[in-house]
């Protein structure tokens, strides 16, 4: 949320909008972190002051509810700050659900000792989040209820494509001629890189695709890979609609920059109809690509998108829902993402597509703006995660929980000549993540595994072919060690 700053006067009001929370259950918590900055423009000692906080609730009109109250003393100070945190209890007795998810005010009176003609200044930061306890801790996500408990696999659904990956000397301006100095076949899209990855990482757990191949070479490749790597395709249909997609992918040899050129093909069809999340076994279902799924991104009267839709079918039967989302400079995010995240319980992006969902600036100048990016995992659980958006960036990985816990994972120093690629790199994190979320690993554990994965795949052109056995990944960072923490305090 933006902090306030301006100039006190007495009795003045810092208000700051809540976050709506559509489930408050008895037996959960309310969160409310306050951060307030006491500074004084000109230097001089202020005297003692008692300042007492109240937190309100609106009953709509003019009608309000005080339920906390907090007087702190201050000694002299120049800059005084002070956090503290509020935790409620929800109980049967707990206000109504409108009553829930009206604005909280934060009221600040100055007293009469401390005059505003001192140039007194207050930023008042407060962050307001919904702690369910039926989740395992603040740093676990995943696993939280028996019927999630009775499921076991990752169900993932969305673009399967076949990347043709060629190699150049140089990226070329239009009609100019650039070498192809080497090409190989790959896997491409989010289910099937995932999936893969987690097949070579040696996952403990059944793997499940989804979607659409089209009756042709392509598609019978795919079908047949997913064999050699256990993965179920009893979801995974052949359409005679249209072909199999398909991208040429150009990875510059210089700095392993890509360009896509992309057939969307048979993925374009693909709707979700034929999955019934109550007779799939998964614990979790992943889909992705947004943005590139012609009838998932069509619109829905009731949730937004055909993809909201199927996403709150599977939350409906008891599955965890995770989504990942192609990077593409448009303005179709809103529209088009925006809605599933309602029914999401982990949203994993990178810097582009979370800068693009959110409207932060992420990286200026070429550097991460952490505090941005903090922001911006904010908005998006605003927007409705239920658990943990995981963002990632060539620096690392970072997390932010549905409680407010944040995570930070530098990535590996990696020497410049083992990187032949960055193509799936993405997947990868996703894949190392989504291990973990599956197995119930804390946070910080899940996000290492991340940016090892990722760094295994950057050792080979295409999505996949980098990626090892699960230990292997792992000594990568024993090898090379990792980054400096990118962690920045308010």
């Amino acid at each position: 949320m933006v902090a306030n700053r301006e100039a006190v006067t007495r009795d003045k009001d810092f208000t700051q909008q809540a976050v709506y929370f559509p489930s408050c259950f008895p037996g959960n918590v309310i969160r409310l972190s306050v951060v307030v900055l006491l500074l004084r423009a000109n230097g001089h000692s202020a005297g003692a002051a008692h300042i007492p906080f109240t937190v309100k609730r609106s009953l709509g009109g003019n009608r309000t509810h005080a339920f906390y109250r907090s007087p702190f003393i201050f000694g002299t100070f120049v800059a005084q700050r002070l956090s503290f945190c509020i935790e409620l209890p929800l109980s049967e007795t707990s206000p109504p659900l409108p009553f829930l998810a009206s604005p909280f005010q934060i009221q600040c009176l100055i007293p009469d000792q401390i005059s505003f003609s001192d140039c007194l200044f207050i930023v008042c930061r407060v962050r307001l989040t919904y702690m369910a306890l039926r989740s395992i801790n603040s740093s676990k996500a995943g696993n939280s209820n028996s019927a999630v408990k009775n499921r076991s696999g990752l169900l993932a659904g969305g673009n399967w494509i076949i990347d043709q990956v060629k190699m150049v000397d140089v990226y070329p301006q239009r009609e100019q001629l650039a070498n192809i100095l080497s090409q190989a076949q790959g896997t491409g899209g989010s289910p099937y890189n995932v999936l893969v990855d987690l097949a070579k990482l040696g996952a403990p757990f059944p793997l499940f695709g989804a979607g659409l191949v089209g009756k042709d070479l392509l598609g019978t490749e795919i079908l047949d890979d997913c064999k050699r790597n256990k993965i179920d395709t009893k979801h995974l249909g052949a359409s005679s609609k249209a072909s199999t997609s398909y991208t040429d992918v150009m990875t510059e040899k210089g700095n392993g920059r890509r360009t896509f050129f992309h057939n969307r093909g048979a993925n374009a069809f693909w709707d979700g109809s034929d999955l019934n999340f109550n007779k799939i076994k998964a614990r979790i279902f992943h889909l992705g690509y947004l943005l590139l799924l012609d009838a998932m991104d069509a619109p829905d009267a009731k949730y937004g998108t055909k993809a909201a839709k199927l996403l709150a079918a599977a939350q409906s039967a008891g599955l965890k829902t995770s989504i990942d989302v192609v990077s593409e400079d448009s303005d179709r995010f809103t529209k088009i993402v925006t809605p599933a995240l309602k029914y999401v319980d982990y949203c994993i992006l990178n810097e582009i597509e979370a800068a693009k969902t959110t409207g932060f600036k992420i990286r200026k100048e070429g550097k991460l703006d952490t505090v941005a990016l903090r922001h911006a995992a904010g908005a998006i659980l605003q927007q409705g995660v239920r658990e943990v958006v995981v963002i990632h960036f060539p620096e690392g990985g970072f997390a932010r929980t549905r409680q407010g816990d944040d995570f930070w994972q530098p990535s590996l120093k990696l020497p410049a000549k083992f990187i032949a690629g960055t193509a799936g790199a993405g997947d990868a994190f996703c894949a190392g993540v989504l291990h973990g979320l599956h197995e119930g690993w804390d946070l910080q554990r899940c996000l290492s595994t991340g940016v090892c994965v990722a760094a295994a795949s950057l050792s080979d052109a295409t999505c996949t072919n980098g990626v090892r056995p699960l230990t292997a990944c792992l000594s990568l960072a024993k090898k090379f060690g990792v980054r400096p923490s990118l962690e920045k305090r308010d």
